[in-house]
């Protein structure tokens, strides 16, 4: 059956996964011209192509146009045919999707995760969360191909294991051997702004630019770096941990113990507690009105409807964030010098007052005035850009050869 793990790894052979992804971009093409474009021998390509038609995961759309014999017939992925699951595992919410290879919503759900939490547990929720999807497709159960899981943390890529997720205070959970072993599925499992760089690169704001990052702010901040078209990782999987990048040594103590990090003074809760310390001195808002008088309750989304209401100290202040997360992205265009930089993540949200003191620092600080133009765009996915991110790292290893 084509959702057991030996298919998908029939499938995403290298000969496969060329003539695969040579089908998926063209959108329809000939077996002649597949063979011509991407070197292989025509009989090698009959061959692969026959077996992908009897998975059916490509189908024979219509004849093309001739060139003096029998009009060729063309190829398509059979894209409504197949199924992937995606998951978002972050901090408070699990949330859960099913596409198709296009990667189209057909099923989503966001559930909170419970408290408290051991890794038990939390495996067993995951797993409730999938035989969900798969009892609405139980006609469809062999369409499924993989499970893809976007992880907040530390994550051990080739294990598929969760080193270190640290809002959860969770250390080593084996997702991908529980997952795999649970439902015969192919699964990968991946940080969570990692998949969010890939979800913009094949379906996003990414998809024109070789070396991009993606950078998701959030509760933490985390980016995905792709270099070439490709996920850079690094040799211990922290890549893209910039949240943890100092900006100010001697500012507030971070929750990985070191002080002045990124994220300690750019992550929702750090902009939810600056204004919290405006207010305790004494400063006039019409947020202490809106939470009446329980400053518990402020949060970084609740500064941005109080911004969007006029109000001067929550402007300020994310103005102020805005100043911080620009100096994170100098430091970046330096290091890495990307083409363009994505923002994503509940933080991002706050663009209409972030950006123009993003882009104004940015342009103080960047070293050559061709680097101060790097594009600085706003995601324009909303709550399952992880989740979607996470079904590419299944499309990544059937359609990319150099995956294989």
């Amino acid at each position: 059956m084509l959702g057991q793990r030996g298919s998908f790894q029939l499938m995403k052979s290298l000969n496969r996964s060329i003539i695969l992804n040579h089908i998926r971009l063209s959108g329809a093409i000939s077996r002649a011209d597949i063979a011509k474009e991407t070197t292989l021998t025509p009989p090698t390509v009959s061959n692969i192509v026959k077996e992908l038609l009897d998975t059916k995961l490509v189908v024979e759309i219509s004849e093309g146009v001739s060139s003096g014999g029998r009009k060729p017939t063309l190829l398509a992925i059979n894209s409504r045919e197949f199924h992937l699951i995606g998951l978002d595992i972050g901090p408070k919410y699990l949330r859960s999707i099913a596409t198709d290879l296009n990667g189209n919503i057909l099923y989503s759900k966001t559930t909170e995760i419970p408290t408290p939490i051991t890794n038990d547990r939390l495996l067993d929720f995951i797993i409730h969360q999938i035989e969900q999807i798969l009892m609405l497709y139980t006609k469809e159960r062999d369409q499924f191909i993989g499970i893809g899981v976007g992880m907040h943390g530390v994550v051990n890529v080739d294990k598929g294991e969760s080193l270190y997720a640290p809002s959860l205070n969770l250390r080593n959970i084996p997702i991908k051997n529980k997952l795999e072993d649970k439902f015969g599925l192919t699964v990968f499992v991946e940080n969570d702004a990692r998949v969010m760089a890939l979800a913009e690169l094949w379906f996003g704001k990414g998809t024109t630019s070789e070396n991009s990052i993606t950078v998701n702010i959030g509760r933490g901040i985390g980016a995905g770096i792709i270099i070439n078209g490709k996920l850079f990782y690094g040799d211990h999987f922290i890549a893209g941990e910039i949240g943890h990048m100092t900006i100010d040594i001697g500012g507030i103590k971070c929750s990985c113990g070191n002080y002045g990090c990124l994220e300690a003074i750019a992550g929702g809760p750090a902009i939810a507690e600056r204004v919290k310390r405006e207010l305790s001195i004494g400063k006039k808002s019409i947020i202490t009105e809106l939470v009446k008088d329980n400053f518990d309750l402020i949060t970084g989304k609740l500064v941005h409807e109080a911004a969007k209401s006029g109000d001067i100290l929550c402007i300020d202040i994310l103005k102020e964030t805005g100043r911080y997360i620009g100096i994170g992205l100098t430091n970046l265009i330096h290091i890495i010098n990307p083409g363009k930089i994505i923002l994503t993540g509940g933080v991002s949200k706050a663009s209409d007052f972030l950006l123009e003191s993003i882009i104004d620092t940015m342009e103080q600080r960047v070293l050559t005035a061709s680097a101060k133009n790097t594009e600085i765009v706003v995601s324009e996915f909303e709550d399952y850009g992880t989740a979607i991110g996470a079904i590419t790292l299944i499309l990544e290893h059937l359609f990319s050869p150099a995956s294989n």
